[in-house]
């Protein structure tokens, strides 16, 4: 068996670092041609030269929590006649005990973690459906499965999206467009490490079963395949991936 992306389409949200940024490069390996996201100016405009001689990945600069910065790029999508797979990745996490949360926190990870995967689904389900094909991964959290002190926003929001990817694998299946979520759990990236220090990163560690946190690839390897031609039953599903730490 062989995964082949050559000729298709894929579209990854929050692409230019950590689970993402592997996705993205591990697409790119299979011979996709990527539409992606990502939120910092300078660094969008450093990776548009960067890739500019090879052509196959199209950067935009895209604020979800900023309702024109979205709509422009939904504008952008609609110019696509086709795209076969699209990676709802981007995410923002905020923590704070309950009493302590700010509204402007609430409506702004409502927005990137679950308002932005709605209207992209949206968007791409219309361009899928007339292809009578395509691939829809939310990238969720252990936290959209259970929870913990201080991610009450967070994990309203990713709950949420695992209600999205249901309702929408129901709706799109018979259109051969299968919605799955992806669910990882304590992984070793720069939003890991920023919410994370360095003590509470180690105890974590020694609570999950394999002894470690996962590497961005080994979430990107479920992510390519379950996108890929050789998923053709798998729909609606929630794939945890956490070393067995929700197991304990």
């Amino acid at each position: 068996m062989k995964m082949d992306f050559t000729g298709q389409t894929v579209l990854v949200t929050g692409a230019t670092r950590g689970i993402g940024k592997q996705i993205a490069d591990d697409f790119e390996k299979l011979g996709a041609r990527l539409l992606l996201t990502g939120t910092d100016k300078s660094q969008i405009e450093s990776l548009r030269k960067k890739y500019s001689a090879k052509g196959r990945r199209t950067y935009y600069c895209v604020d979800f929590t900023n309702t024109q910065s979205t709509e422009a790029f939904l504008k952008e999508l609609r110019k696509n006649k086709k795209i076969d797979v699209c990676i709802n990745n981007a995410g923002i996490n905020r923590i704070n005990p309950i009493d302590e949360t700010l509204p402007e926190d609430w409506d702004d990870m409502l927005s990137v973690n679950l308002t932005a995967p709605y209207l992209i689904i949206r968007e791409v389900s219309r361009i899928m459906k007339k292809n009578r094909y395509g691939r829809i991964v939310n990238i969720s959290s252990i936290f959209g499965v259970i929870s913990k002190a201080k991610r009450s926003l967070y994990s309203a929001t990713k709950f949420g999206l695992r209600g999205l990817t249901v309702a929408s694998a129901i709706e799109l299946a018979r259109y051969n467009v299968l919605v799955n979520t992806v669910s990882p759990g304590f992984v070793l990236t720069d939003l890991t490490r920023k919410n994370l220090s360095k003590v509470e990163m180690k105890e974590l560690a020694s609570q999950i079963p394999v002894g470690r946190f996962a590497d961005p690839q080994e979430i990107s390897q479920i992510v390519v395949f379950i996108s890929s031609k050789l998923n053709s039953y798998l729909t609606g599903q929630n794939i945890i991936i956490d070393g067995g730490f929700i197991n304990v």
